[in-house]
């Protein structure tokens, strides 16, 4: 007992020191765009958004992107239907918006099997797009009015040739909707500072934008394109591998936010899908990282138990590390909630800790060792 104690202590002060690196770093941050820089009105951007059976959400999508304040003749919007078994398609077709195009992966692939449709849907989609900047999100989005403007704002001010953007839950005052927005915050904070660190490639591809040069430079998803996940992750690290210029672009005007899953079998299968490529990344700084963070969870369940079912005494040290735990991660989220506005959220966090902490081991289980079911297929 005394060395799997000794073991809980070193990562947490580990898992502490970390959090606080993150929490600086974040706060480091620029403003990536300069006042007297404008948007480039010569550069045209095509935003590509694969979509899978999102009736209820598509519309909202294509509705903010109508109301862009970027120039409507320097943009297209391209919806690349995935199999869909609903609507989505025919609400495509009529939301009469003109720069809006509908394209069918079934009509590319027929009843072809692949492993993963959203990175076949993306690639297909920049094949028959005219933009020389490529952004990408997913149809149960909404984005902001100056999005598209900030982002060549940004790209005129930078010259970069990727940039990472902050996502964030809606949530209302259901349980499993606040989790997640506390959930996927921080994992937005943690990106934020990686990628302005340059300590891992972290991004999501609910709102990433990279130039056609750079995807084709690296030949696009060659060679990870068998991953069932991971097209932006993955497509990042292959981009920082051929060392291109990577920005993360920490503006309230780019915040693209998303649908909270409905129920608590959705939330574990999207996470044990994110899990499931945890050991794909050739990222030699962030697979140590991860590992660390599931021993740390793993330890204080394990003596957690202990102290409930064996040894009570034990518990003292549970409760402290907890404490300890939980002031740390709210020292690293205060900042970054603010800029999410999301402050009133943390009142709740030191609730959910417990469960943060079973749901992290289970999910990075079944991450590495199950299968998971996302937009009706399961996938090993």
């Amino acid at each position: 007992m005394i060395i799997v104690t000794t073991i809980l202590l070193f990562l947490f002060i580990v898992y502490a020191a970390l959090l606080v690196y993150y929490r600086l770093s974040w706060q480091s941050i620029p403003n990536l765009i300069s006042e007297n820089v404008s948007a480039d009105l010569n550069i045209s951007i095509s935003v590509i958004i694969p979509a899978r059976n999102e009736e209820k959400n598509i519309t909202a999508l294509l509705n903010s992107l109508r109301g862009q304040s970027y120039p409507a003749s320097l943009f297209e919007v391209i919806v690349v239907d995935d199999y869909s078994t609903d609507r989505t398609a025919d609400w495509v077709k009529n939301c009469g918006i003109s720069n809006v195009r509908l394209i069918s992966l079934k009509d590319i692939l027929g009843v072809t099997a692949i492993n993963s449709y959203k990175k076949k849907a993306i690639e297909v989609g920049i094949s028959t797009s005219k933009g020389a900047l490529i952004v990408t999100t997913d149809a149960d989005c909404m984005v902001p009015e100056k999005w598209l403007e900030k982002i060549s704002a940004a790209y005129n001010q930078t010259n970069a040739s990727l940039l990472v953007m902050p996502v964030a839950i809606k949530y209302k005052n259901r349980f499993i909707e606040i989790f997640q927005a506390l959930d996927f915050m921080t994992l937005q904070g943690i990106t934020g500072a990686a990628v302005h660190k340059k300590l891992h490639s972290m991004c999501n591809g609910a709102n990433l934008a990279y130039t056609r040069k750079a995807f084709e430079e690296v030949d696009g998803f060659k060679e990870i394109d068998h991953i069932a996940s991971g097209d932006d992750m993955l497509l990042m690290h292959k981009m920082v591998m051929r060392r291109m210029k990577v920005c993360y672009l920490k503006s309230e005007d780019v915040i693209v936010s998303t649908e909270a899953v409905g129920s608590v079998k959705e939330f574990f299968q999207q996470r044990i899908r994110w899990a499931s490529k945890a050991d794909k990344y050739q990222d030699k700084t962030l697979f140590p990282v991860l590992l660390m963070v599931y021993l740390f969870n793993i330890a204080l369940l394990f003596i957690g138990i202990i102290a409930i079912f064996v040894n009570p005494i034990i518990s003292y040290l549970v409760a402290g590390v907890l404490i300890l735990k939980t002031l740390t991660e709210l020292l690293f989220l205060y900042p970054v909630a603010d800029f999410f506005k999301m402050k009133k959220l943390l009142w709740y966090f030191p609730l959910m800790q417990p469960l943060h902490i079973i749901y992290t081991v289970i999910a990075g289980w079944l991450g590495k060792f199950g299968s998971y079911q996302w937009k009706e297929r399961k996938v090993q």
